[in-house]
């Protein structure tokens, strides 16, 4: 007999748990977001002045036996990993075993011409022009280190190292055998015996899925609207360097509170992983090493995100309001980073994020173009006119995914303008695309030439 399990019986089991009564605003919101999404559960910490704050968990972590969340649950972190793994070359380095400004190539066998200019920094910063792996893998395959490195050796460079940022797991990938050759060891061995056990974090790990784990959860994806278990993945490509962590909601809080001191490391290296990196021409990206950098209503904020395999995290931190919120969550549908957003800013009322209004729109044609693209989107079809390095972004496995999950958003209503300028460097622009159920925030970013440099969506 085929079941499902309907939402309203996930938040009936939370309430027996955490009490139906809500007299925190906080876990009104929380909750109310997680029903509208189908988020089985979520756990939450809050470090303030050094202290923990707030922990607690939401829902369920096993749907299927109705276990209940709780700060030690064992979510899958994702790419909040690279924080892991971006520390452990700072150590490495420290160590003397390797240089950021050294040349992959010095440290990988077998590596293409194209990959000369290519620096450890270049790989930790996200600026070394490799694109999205994933867009080749079988995720059904399990992978050698060689043949990994071989699979993303035979795709081209998206723009020459240094030229500019853009996201790449097979950087991180990259670091990983790295560590391994100049470590001696499996960077997660590595990453136990430098980071996890000093620290006392006994649930962190890399995912093994035939190791016994207590408090593990289950990850989930919504599909057309019906919640549905994790999709399996080789086990190799849980072991890589990009985003394969195990751990708690409290054993990231505790990752984050070493981060305030000298444990782990030194003031050199949580300055150098803070700073946003120097592009060739100048400029800055929004990448430190290992970390976004950036501001929230001129508070700076450092931190990083992650989703796979149905998990969901948020890892936020406003260093000089000392406020550090961890949010991890065990679904695909999860609205981690808004979450965290609202935790911030019921400690700090400062970080408060405004609602944006809407301008007039004195580019009609520029609108027709977003329109357009996020139209094909909704189809289920690459955009048109995309960058070469947004091309790499937007694959058909990833573009597949958006539209099942804008099929529950349901019909657009309507498209505000909320800003738009032109520079030399062409036409940038930001909309608000009201759906029925969802509201959708989509920047656009246009070459001189027309072609869409960057084509970025978030939900508001």
């Amino acid at each position: 007999m085929r079941m499902s399990f309907p939402f309203a019986a996930i938040t009936t089991i939370a309430g027996l748990f955490a009490g139906t009564a809500r007299a925190d605003a906080i876990d009104d919101a929380i909750e109310r977001m997680m029903q509208s999404r189908q988020v089985p559960g979520l756990a939450v910490v809050v470090v303030k002045d050094g202290k923990i704050v707030r922990e607690k968990g939401y829902g369920v972590a096993n749907v299927e036996l109705g276990v209940p969340v709780t700060p030690d649950t064992v979510f899958q972190v994702a790419s909040t990993g690279k924080t892991f793994t971006a520390a452990l070359v700072l150590l490495l380095e420290k160590d003397g075993k390797l240089k950021l400004d050294d040349p992959v190539s010095r440290y990988l066998d077998n590596t293409p011409p194209a990959w000369a200019g290519i620096t450890i920094r270049h790989l930790l910063t996200h600026t070394s022009g490799l694109g999205d792996p994933y867009t080749k893998i079988d995720l059904r395959k399990d992978y050698t280190d060689e043949e990994l490195i071989a699979l993303e050796a035979s795709m081209p460079l998206l723009f020459s190292p240094g030229e500019r940022f853009a996201y790449s797991n097979a950087g991180y990938h990259l670091l990983g055998f790295i560590a391994k050759r100049v470590g001696g060891k499996f960077f997660g061995d590595q990453l136990e015996e430098r980071i996890f056990a000093p620290l006392g974090m006994k649930t962190a790990g890399v995912i093994s899925e035939s190791d016994i784990v207590p408090g593990r959860a289950a990850g989930y994806e919504r599909i057309d609207g019906r919640l549905q278990n994790q999709r399996w993945v080789a086990p190799s490509l849980n072991r890589t360097a990009d985003g394969t962590i195990q751990l708690s909601a409290r054993d990231l809080a505790r990752w984050s509170m070493a981060l305030d001191g000298d444990t782990i490391l030194d003031a050199r290296a949580r300055e150098a992983s803070w700073t946003p990196a120097r592009l060739n021409d100048g400029s800055s990206g929004p990448y430190g090493l290992g970390w976004y950098v950036g501001t929230r209503n001129g508070h700076r904020v450092v931190q990083h995100g992650g989703a796979w395999q149905g998990f969901k995290a948020s890892l936020e931190r406003y260093p000089d309001d000392r406020l550090t919120v961890v949010v991890l969550a065990n679904s695909a549908a999860a609205r981690q980073g808004k979450i965290a957003e609202l935790i911030a800013a019921h400690y700090v009322p400062a970080l408060a994020v405004p609602r944006a209004p809407a301008i007039a729109d004195l580019d009609p044609a520029g609108t027709a173009r977003a329109r357009k693209a996020m139209g094909e989107l909704l189809a289920g079809q690459i955009p048109e006119g995309l960058s070469a390095s947004e091309r790499g972004r937007y694959n058909q496995r990833w573009v597949t995914q958006i539209a099942a999950e804008f099929r529950d958003f349901g019909p657009l209503r309507t498209v505000e303008v909320l800003a738009r300028s032109s520079e030399g460097n062409g036409k940038q622009a930001r909309y608000r695309f009201l759906f029925e159920n969802e509201t959708v925030l989509v920047a656009l970013h246009q070459d001189p030439k027309g072609l869409i440099e960057r084509l970025g969506i978030s939900l508001e």
